[in-house]
Formats: C-alpha cells, sequence, structure tokens
C-alpha cells in the first residue's frame, strides 16, 4: 500500500543557505466578493507552465486586484482554454514564471507561499529517478548576484485528492453552491482521504487545501538517498 507524506519547508535549512525570493505569477485571476459567501482569493493553486503571453486580454491578468463575482467568471473563462484538463482555477489562481527580485544561495528545495522550487541540478537528478508527476517550468527572477546565479526551477503540481471528512471541523460551512469555496482552517491532524488520491503522480497537493504538498513514499525515499535538503516529510494516514 502506497504511504504518503506532507511536505514542508525545512527552515533550519533555509537559514543556513540565507537565500531570499520576492516574487509573484506573472499572471492570476483577480479575488472576488462571491454573492453568496465572502470575499476571498485561494492560495496554493499555480500553474507556471500555463503561458499567458499570446492571450490578448493577457494585461487584465497582470495586476492583483477583487473583481465582481461575473467579471471574475469571465476571465476564468478565458484561460480555461489554457489550463490543465479539469483545473477548477478558483480565485487567485496564479499563471506563469514566478517574476521578482532574488538573491542568495538556495537548498535543493525552497519555498515561497505555497510554491515549491528546485535548483535544475537536484531536479535532474530526481527525474533520473523515473518519479512521476515532476512538471518543470522556468521562473523569470532576477539575481542581484551577476556571476554563476543558481537556476531555480517551479514545479507545477495539481491539486488532486481529498482530507478526510473526519479531519474537518463538524461546524466548518458545506462548499458554497455558487463558487465552491469549502472554509476550514488546516487540521492539526490531517487525514487523506485514500479514495481519492492519485496512483499515477508521486508529487501533488491536495485538493481541498492546496496549500499542502504530498509525496509518496517513492519520492520521499528518493530525496532522501540524494541527500537533497531543504524540505522535510511527516507521513499522514489515509483512509
Amino acid at each position: 500500500m502506497t504511504r504518503f507524506f506532507w511536505m514542508r519547508e525545512d527552515r533550519s535549512v533555509a537559514e543556513t543557505y540565507g537565500g531570499e525570493v520576492n516574487a509573484a505569477s506573472k499572471w492570476s485571476l483577480p479575488g472576488t466578493t462571491c454573492p453568496a459567501c465572502v470575499t476571498w482569493a485561494a492560495a496554493g493553486h499555480y500553474y507556471p507552465c500555463v503561458d499567458l503571453s499570446q492571450l490578448p486580454e493577457r494585461r487584465e491578468f497582470e495586476k492583483a486586484r477583487r473583481e465582481s463575482f461575473s467579471e471574475f467568471t469571465r476571465l476564468r473563462e478565458l484561460v480555461r482554454p489554457l489550463a490543465p484538463s479539469g483545473a477548477i482555477l478558483p480565485p487567485g489562481t496564479g499563471f506563469g514564471p514566478l517574476v521578482g527580485p532574488a538573491f542568495g544561495r538556495f537548498p535543493a528545495f525552497s519555498w515561497l507561499v505555497g510554491v515549491l522550487m528546485a535548483r535544475r541540478d537536484a531536479l535532474e537528478r530526481l527525474q533520473a529517478e523515473d518519479l512521476r508527476g515532476l512538471e518543470p517550468c522556468r521562473t523569470a527572477l532576477r539575481f542581484r548576484q551577476k556571476n554563476n546565479p543558481p537556476e531555480l526551477l517551479d514545479l507545477q503540481l495539481h491539486p488532486l485528492g481529498k482530507l478526510h471528512p473526519d479531519c474537518i471541523p463538524p461546524d466548518a460551512p458545506p462548499p458554497c453552491a455558487t463558487c465552491g469555496r469549502h472554509g476550514f482552517g488546516r487540521p492539526d491532524e490531517p487525514i487523506l482521504d485514500a479514495a481519492s488520491l492519485p496512483t499515477d503522480l508521486d508529487l501533488f497537493r491536495v485538493g481541498n487545501f492546496a496549500t499542502m504538498l504530498i509525496g509518496t513514499e517513492r519520492f520521499m525515499e528518493a530525496v532522501r538517498r540524494l541527500e537533497l535538503d531543504g524540505v522535510t516529510f511527516r507521513e499522514l494516514p489515509a483512509r
């Protein structure tokens, strides 16, 4: 039976390297005010390999802002044909490369508000392990150092699978019938819904809590065998 591990930043390692990134997705859907629930924008939904540069309306996705629900829906449908099949595309979904300044040294894995990046050399070693679901995308980071700046690649991770209902607070409201938002805090003891988990990927996000990144035992073992730093693993139960 496949074992699954919650992946998080190893902050002690990150502090040792001292690198910093201040960046955001080149394009994004606006936040919105749902007529049936709240004003919101999701976190954890990023598609860095999706290129909006040929979209005539691309400038409408360049500034983070809040729009009416009808305007958000119009913009979402403009990008849907370019997004991965089945993508949910909630308010705040990011597209395209990370853009912004960076400096310093970085571990094999580095993190930016739920975005997982990897140094090219580390990712190439992982790809040689025949892991499933490694979809690297270029970034557009501007490094201060001119000599041999690191090359960081963004990993496009799809929100799939779910947290099990048993770990969602019983007083959490059901998903909104209008916009789909299911608002609840991250459980202290997460449980994965086994029947919902992908069987063909070794790395993915949790579909109903997309800031949580999940790796399989195969992924965890490869990272440890290759001695790649910057990430911690916590096994999660699945039922």
